[in-house]
């Protein structure tokens, strides 16, 4: 094993030019989307591993929302299902390709859609005998998709969908309805909510066929899961609490729903969380019961993202919603206020510059110990950290990223 991994090291390393390997400085940006033209509000909602595509959705000159897909300073309307007129797009696979969401079809009608270049908007259909489905999330590959559908009986049902199986429901927690909001990145885990025998909505994970609730927090009546990390593991949302207020949650096996508290102010909610778990974003109130977009880690807490990046933000620009944060925690997309504008609900890009590209432990530094990691895991299937392009396997691709950034930051 280790001769092979000797063996591909020396081969990579003997084909790159010295005067390549990069020492890339620290970069910090923020970059705000746009809209499409003749209309003034956009809304970002997923965003690649790699940070070049974000999707969403904006209104355009007839004041229609279309689902959108950025890539290059260029927002592309990703148009509607034939004879519609609105259509929105909240999941994106990690490489960009494929693009979820949901789009009116000729009859008025809500369906679940997935698109690609290649394919165009298809759609995934509904639950057996009834007419409106809605996507909201899909795998890191592009191939399994999440969302909500009604069944004959007018109720919603979560379901999951792939090619080969088309969509199946979830099932509930023993109440009527149930929505799911993420996915794992290699698909076998959903979350969502559902509602219980009592009717309570319940923050759920779903895997291998068993729907599974996450509780509440302490004497609080509902709660919403809406992002899961990587491998299924850490799951985010919010919950109501015994004030009957609204806080952001972070939920593991071992350590239940934690709340992440707020800024300063009554509410939050948490959308978004990195594929280790350790990164989750979302909104807060502060102090004045504004809305601000947040980050919230373990050391650090919940941060303001217009306080931490205020260099950024200009004439009084502000960072209200974050949707989506990228696997390595390094992008984060969402919505605010743009002054430069005026626009009061515009999409937005904003690069934290950390992790550096190829830094597999996140340490600041790519050096023999980001190597050695991708080289011990070389070959190794499953969404993880030394998997530097998110394609599901430790590989070439992975070990130049490291090799084309060794030096960066130390």
């Amino acid at each position: 094993m280790m001769q092979m991994v000797h063996s591909r090291f020396n081969a990579l390393l003997s084909a790159c030019v010295l005067s390549l390997i990069a020492t890339a400085g620290w970069s910090q940006s923020l970059t705000w989307l746009g809209t499409l033209p003749g209309y003034y509000r956009s809304s970002a909602s997923g965003v690649s591993a790699d940070g070049s595509v974000v999707v969403g959705w904006a209104e355009n000159a007839a004041g229609q929302w279309r689902a959108f897909r950025w890539e290059n300073g260029v927002m592309q309307d990703l148009g509607t299902l034939p004879g519609g007129n609105w259509s929105e797009a909240w999941g994106v696979s990690a490489d960009g390709a494929v693009v979820v969401g949901a789009a009116r079809n000729d009859l008025r009608q809500f369906r679940a859609f997935r698109w690609t270049a290649s394919g165009g908007m298809q759609d995934l259909g509904t639950l057996p005998r009834y007419d409106r489905s809605y996507a909201s999330d899909v795998s890191a590959d592009g191939s399994v998709v999440v969302g909500w559908a009604e069944n004959a009986g007018r109720l919603i049902r979560a379901f999951r969908w792939t090619e080969a199986g088309g969509m199946q429901a979830l099932g509930t927690l023993g109440g009527n309805e149930s929505f799911a909001y993420g996915v794992s990145a290699d698909g076998t885990v959903v979350v969502g909510w559902a509602q219980n025998a009592a009717g309570h909505d319940r923050a759920f994970r779903w895997e291998n066929g068993v729907m599974q609730a996450l509780g509440t927090l302490p004497g609080g009546d509902y709660s919403v899961a809406f992002g899961v990390s990587a491998n299924g593991a850490v799951v985010v949302g919010w919950a109501q609490n015994a004030g009957r207020l609204i806080r952001a949650f972070r939920w593991t096996e071992a350590g239940g729903m934690q709340a992440l508290g707020t800024l300063g102010g009554n509410e939050s909610f948490a959308y978004g969380v990195s594929a280790d778990g350790a990164v989750v974003v979302g909104s807060a109130q502060n102090a004045r019961g504004q809305w601000s977009a947040f980050r919230w880690t373990a050391s650090g807490g919940m941060e303001d993202l217009n306080t931490t990046y205020a260099s950024l933000l200009t004439n009084g620009s502000r960072l209200e919603w974050a949707f989506a944060i990228s696997p390595d925690g390094r992008y984060i997309v969402g919505e605010g206020y743009n002054a430069a504008t005026g626009r009061s609900r515009e999409a937005f890009l904003l690069d934290t510059g950390f992790p550096r590209r190829g830094d597999v432990d996140r340490n600041g530094c790519v050096d023999d110990a980001d190597l050695l990691q991708v080289l011990f895991a070389f070959g190794g299937r499953g969404y993880r950290n030394e998997d530097l392009n998110w394609d599901g396997t430790v590989d070439d691709a992975d070990l130049l990223q490291v090799l084309f950034n060794f030096g960066s930051g130390c």
